[in-house]
């Protein structure tokens, strides 16, 4: 992740779909307090610094350890399930990939924690792996627990006291190819590297890229994509 997260196609789509959705909400914001919980090795809360003062959290010391060149000073280790924070101490908390992962046995307390930390008004953007069925190498390595359809994410965040402002499928322009080849590793001999995140050459890079920007584009104006590999909710409390 820290050697590819800041030129991946992938990484680079997903933060141009984040944008667009916070845009919406805090376009020329520069003063807000924001958590990335589970913020990996730092590349997101590079991005979120555009909209005001990150703080990083994570369980994993490898990624904190990663990310401290990028955020320095504004790191904690800790979990999703027990956020070391004062109560409404965020205006906006993001959680990218992170409540589906084997060791947050309970989304619901999750969810319990971001709500305490954010201030009145705040905001949770979160995002999740989408449909069960598409399960592959990439989520074992990643220790997926569950991948979720946009009415469970819709459901659980209603349920856990948050009003959905905005919810979509995302990386649904090229989901033939990635579904495809997700199916298809079920029957191909296992690869021989360990990451399923490679950087391609900057030509297919740029390529790849380019769908995830016109999803963006989409979604900005206000558009809900009706499927794709993940999926992407902004919520108030």
């Amino acid at each position: 992740m820290a050697a590819v997260e800041l030129q991946h196609w992938w990484y680079g789509g997903m933060r141009a779909i984040n944008a667009a959705m916070l845009d919406r909400v805090f376009g020329g914001r520069r003063d807000l307090r924001i958590l990335d919980a589970g913020c990996g090795t730092g590349g997101d809360a590079l991005f979120l610094r555009r909209y005001g003062t990150v703080v990083g959290l994570d369980l994993a010391t490898e990624a904190l350890t990663l990310a401290r060149g990028r955020i320095p000073g504004r790191l904690a280790r800790g979990s999703v399930l027990q956020l070391p924070f004062a109560d409404h101490s965020f205006d906006l908390v993001t959680s990218f990939d992170v409540l589906y992962h084997r060791a947050v046995i309970d989304e619901r307390q999750a969810l319990a924690e971001v709500r305490r930390v954010l201030r009145r008004d705040g905001r949770l953007l979160i995002r999740l792996p989408a449909y069960e069925w598409l399960r592959s190498r990439h989520d074992r390595q990643v220790h997926t627990r569950h991948r979720y359809t946009a009415g469970e994410v819709a459901r659980l965040l209603r349920e856990n006291g948050f009003t959905v402002e905005q919810l979509t499928y995302a990386l649904t322009l090229l989901f033939p190819i990635s579904a495809a080849v997700r199916l298809l590793e079920r029957v191909l001999p296992e690869p021989q590297t360990e990451s399923a995140m490679e950087l391609p050459s900057r030509p297919v890079n740029a390529a790849l890229r380019l769908p995830m920007m016109l999803e963006a584009a989409y979604i900005a104006r206000g558009g809900k994509w009706p499927f794709g590999l993940s999926i992407v909710a902004l919520a108030r409390v």
